[in-house]
């Protein structure tokens, strides 16, 4: 059963944070296989990549979910950034449309809106994910 999987590279996140990209860039992908064995293969001259969260999906395939995902999320262009090698399914996300996210979540269970949300990495992965989902 494959799932979709998204990880984060510190050495990467610092490298796009000097180019002008941002600090929050995700890779986002879909594996038939164990996603810790496709992490560990690393991407965009990185090593150091490490597995966020992985969600089960039947059926997808890494093109079809980047695809969801592009609707909303413009991915980091390869063609601009020859460090990636044609990796696709990296992207910059913005903190703002994260919080939104979490915002209206929050608003739709009834939970406090007034709380104030302190974005982690597992947050980003969420949204990705949630985005990414057949249906979305």
């Amino acid at each position: 059963m494959g799932a979709i999987f998204v990880a984060r590279s510190v050495k990467f996140g610092k490298w796009a944070s000097d180019v002008g990209l941002s600090k929050h860039v995700f890779k986002l992908g879909y594996s038939d296989e164990d996603p810790k064995d496709e992490v560990g293969r690393g991407w965009a001259s990185a090593e150091d990549w490490a597995l966020l969260k992985q969600e089960k999906a039947e059926g997808l395939s890494e093109a079809q979910v980047v695809e969801r995902v592009q609707r909303k999320i413009k991915m980091i262009d390869p063609k601009y950034y020859p460090r990636l090698k044609d990796a696709i399914g990296l992207f910059k996300v913005d903190p703002v449309q994260v919080e939104n996210h979490m915002l209206v979540a929050r608003a739709l269970k009834g939970e406090a809106e007034s709380l104030v949300i302190k974005l982690k990495p597992a947050d980003f992965a969420d949204y990705l994910i949630e985005l990414a989902r057949p249906g979305a």
